[in-house]
């Protein structure tokens, strides 16, 4: 059809509603241009579309395919990232996937260059997580690798002994009691409670949103607000991002999480591969997303051939990190709150009193405030090195439907500036669903 045929060259249609969108409304604004590590360069593989680029951002090599992986900052304050990578010369090209292998690569950066340190061994998709117990697993399609330190040594487990025979692994979140949340590849949700020996499906539906498209893959993260996941539309070439109270049952946030027209470097450089696909996240202490790193190839997937100019890699991009915010308020928000008394904390490289543009913000349910809705500032005062600023909250928008309420502005520089808080009066215990 005319739809298909636009959206496999990305110009997937959106709703008519999303250009009123503010800036600052969809999780794309949020994605800064990479640094450049060293400089620009044309002499390297690829499509004319990504050259110039720096050869040093995220992983790359010549010799390798490398496609999807997520990073851990480790104890010996290096960036580790696990991917999946096969031989550039696979007869199968960029089809030569399913017979990769997952290595550990390491960086003092967060977007590289990484270099790889070690093969853990035959698996795909992989994604790396420190349990409560602290021991580091990489989860990946088929089972995981699990080890005492990133040093390793790495032993195997199958997913049936991983107590998850029945679906491929998508991606994992520790809930805060330590027991964990998957998504499989089809959106379906998983719980292993501490004291379990298998996953469990509390509902058996798939997540996926409810804009049309092909999702697989998605990356769910948790913060000390929310649950977090990106999916991405493999056939529209475009991703979306959702949010959840307990990693259950999700709401769709309105714009694109990324397209294929968003990529770049500090010095105004563009570059647009032709699919940016296995989105994953570095998460700081807070469990706040930094870094954006996705799988990229020049070309299409059919036309990656063996020992030709084309392949594939993961890129690191930064992110615009959420404010920490706390509602001062304690009796539940609702339409006839007269005043939000919202807290917003300081942190290393972030001073409030003097960082925030005040008359910017805009406060309440997301729905609102993602299209320049919400409560207006009144007044802000200090309270030690934090800012606590009062809303007017008439037109908050706040409903029992909402369990996070956001905040968006602009920083004393004019740059984006937003952040979550969680609602007084809200559940936040995770789900428990029957047994």
């Amino acid at each position: 059809s005319a739809a298909a045929a636009l959206a496999q060259h990305g110009d997937k249609p959106r709703p008519e509603a999303w250009k009123n969108l503010v800036y600052g409304g969809r999780f794309m604004d949020r994605i800064l241009p990479a640094p450049i590590y060293d400089k620009l360069t044309s002499d390297t593989w690829g499509a004319d579309a990504v050259r110039p680029r720096d050869i040093h951002n995220g992983i790359e090599d010549p010799n390798w395919s490398y496609w999807g992986g997520r990073p851990i900052l480790g104890p010996d304050g290096k960036y580790h990232l696990f991917v999946a990578r096969w031989r550039e010369d696979n007869p199968r090209g960029h089809g030569g996937w399913p017979g990769s292998e997952i290595v550990q690569a390491v960086s003092d950066r967060p977007t590289g260059p990484f270099v790889v340190t070690q093969v853990l061994g035959p698996g795909h998709f992989p994604e790396i997580h420190r349990l409560s117990n602290g021991e580091y697993v990489v989860y990946y399609f088929h089972g995981c690798y699990a080890a005492k330190s990133l040093d390793g040594p790495w032993k195997h487990f199958t997913k049936q002994e991983l107590g998850f025979p029945k679906a491929t692994f998508g991606s994992l979140a520790i809930r805060e009691d330590g027991s964990l949340l998957m998504l499989d590849r089809s959106m379906r949700v998983w719980i292993k409670e501490k004291d379990a020996n298998e996953f469990r499906m509390p509902t058996g539906e798939s997540i996926h949103p409810k804009t049309p498209g092909s999702y697989e893959d998605p990356m769910v993260w948790r913060t000390e607000v929310q649950y977090h996941l990106i999916v991405n539309d493999w056939f529209g070439r475009t991703a979306y991002h959702m949010r959840s109270k307990d990693g259950v049952h999700w709401k769709e946030d309105a714009g694109e999480a990324y397209t294929i027209d968003f990529d770049g470097y500090e010095d105004g450089t563009k570059v647009k591969w032709y699919k940016y696909e296995r989105p994953k996240v570095l998460q700081d202490q807070f469990g706040r997303a930094t870094h954006l790193y996705l799988a990229v190839i020049d070309v299409p997937k059919k036309q990656d051939l063996s020992k030709d100019k084309h392949s594939s890699k993961n890129i690191v991009l930064p992110l615009v990190v959420g404010r920490r915010l706390k509602i001062l308020n304690t009796d539940k928000i609702a339409a006839d709150t007269k005043t939000i008394r919202l807290q917003i904390l300081a942190e290393d490289g972030f001073n409030p009193q003097t960082d925030v543009d005040v008359d910017s913000l805009r406060f309440g349910a997301p729905e609102k405030v993602d299209f320049g809705g919400g409560c207006k500032p009144t007044r802000s005062e200090k309270s030690g090195k934090d800012l606590i600023v009062t809303f007017d909250a008439t037109g908050n928008g706040i409903t029992d439907d909402n369990f996070a309420a956001k905040l968006i502005g602009k920083t004393a520089k004019g740059k984006l500036l937003f952040g979550y808080s969680r609602l007084p009066g809200v559940d936040y215990s995770p789900y428990v669903g029957k047994r």
